[in-house]
C-alpha cells in the first residue's frame, strides 16, 4: 500500500489551516481505474464524480477517521499521524472494486485532500465481509542533520 501526500496540504499545513489533533478527516474509497493527480487532485471537488457509489454498506463522504495521534520520531526525523482502522461491512451485495482510498480534512474550508493511499491494484469485499483499512498514516520526513 503506497501513500502520496497531495501538494495542496503541505500548503494548508504551513499557513496553520489544517490542525491534525483537532480537525475532523474522512476517508473515501475510489473506484476501480482511478489514477491520483498530486497536483491537480486538491480537494473532494476535485475526485468525487470518481467516488465509490452509495450502497452496499459504503456511503459516499460519510466515514469520519477517529483514534488520532500526532507523534514527532527524532530518531528517525518523522511526523506521523495515525488514525484507527476504518472498516466498512458489505451487506446485500459486494464494496468494489475499489483502487484506493483518499483522506480528506473535513473541517477546512472545500475539504482539501491530505492523501491517497493506493491499493496497488483493485479490492473488492463480498457480502458480508469487512472492508478494512489497516495501519493508516500520514508522514513526513526529513534527512537527519550531518
Amino acid at each position: 500500500m503506497a501513500t502520496k501526500i497531495s501538494q495542496r496540504i503541505l500548503y494548508l499545513m504551513a499557513t496553520k489551516a489544517v490542525d491534525f489533533a483537532n480537525d475532523s478527516f474522512i476517508i473515501i474509497l475510489m473506484q476501480s481505474g482511478f489514477v491520483f493527480n498530486i497536483t491537480t487532485h486538491k480537494t473532494y471537488a476535485n475526485v468525487s464524480a470518481s467516488e465509490l457509489g452509495t450502497g452496499f454498506g459504503y456511503t459516499v463522504k460519510t466515514k469520519a477517521l477517529t483514534g488520532v495521534t500526532v507523534t514527532q520520531d527524532d530518531t528517525l526525523w518523522q511526523l506521523r499521524v495515525t488514525w484507527a482502522n476504518p472498516q466498512w461491512t458489505a451487506s446485500g451485495g459486494a464494496i468494489g472494486p475499489v483502487s484506493g482510498a483518499i483522506i480528506i480534512d473535513d473541517t477546512v474550508t472545500n475539504d482539501p485532500i491530505v492523501e491517497y493511499i493506493d491499493f496497488g491494484g483493485d479490492n473488492t469485499e463480498p457480502d458480508g465481509g469487512v472492508f478494512t483499512i489497516a495501519n493508516i498514516k500520514f508522514q513526513i520526513e526529513t534527512d537527519a542533520p550531518g
